[in-house]
Formats: C-alpha cells, structure tokens, sequence
C-alpha cells in the first residue's frame, strides 16, 4: 500500500498557502509568540513593530531554540533558491547581501522573470 503525505503551509496573517513560510518567535510582556509568515507578511510585522524595535534596549537573547527564525517549509525554498535568487538580483543590479533575508520586492522581481 502507498500513502502521500501532503503538508500545507499557510501565512498564519493572510491565510494563504505558500512555500516560504517560515516560523518565527516573539515576546511581549513575557509571553512567547510563534507566527507563521510568507515573506510579505513578515515584512509587514517588522515594519509594524520596527519604530519600537529602534527605540527598545536589547536584553539579550532567549534561550535556543525559543527565538528567531526557523524554516518550516522544504528545501525548495531553502538556502539553495536562495543563492540563485541572489545571482539573479545581482547580475541584474538589484543590492543584495550576502547574508540575511532576501527583500520581498527581490524575491518577487526573480519570480517574474522567471515564470
């Protein structure tokens, strides 16, 4: 007998699936938070809580594996479609780092001309 198995990720603000999506771990007033979010919208929380971030003081950072960001889809959108999409902005006058996350408005100017 053969069974598939089918995983769904879905952007926890906008409901809609994607393979980008990425868990990622706050804190306010001492309760933990995971939110699953695309790009887009994770870009839209750092805007959000951007103003606040600059004007706090860092405490340090909470134990391993509480925070930051870990990936929860696949390869296909892990660090080797990552490294192309990189090439690509490059050889095409984008400015990217070499490390870090990739801009939405890169990330979608590579699917376009890629489609």
């Amino acid at each position: 007998m053969a069974q598939k198995i089918v995983t769904i990720y879905t952007d926890d603000l906008t409901g809609e699936e994607s393979a980008e999506v990425a868990t990622h771990s706050l804190a306010v007033d001492g309760i933990a938070y995971e939110v699953d979010l695309a790009p887009d919208s994770y870009d839209k929380l750092l805007e959000a809580i951007g103003p606040f971030l600059k004007a706090g003081r860092r405490t340090g950072r909470v134990k391993a594996g509480a925070a930051g960001a870990r990936k929860v889809s696949g390869s296909a959108s892990g660090s080797g479609e990552t490294a192309k999409i990189r090439a690509w902005a490059k050889e095409n006058g984008y400015e990217v780092n070499e490390r870090g996350r990739v801009s939405a408005d890169i990330r979608e100017a590579y699917q376009n001309a890629n489609k």
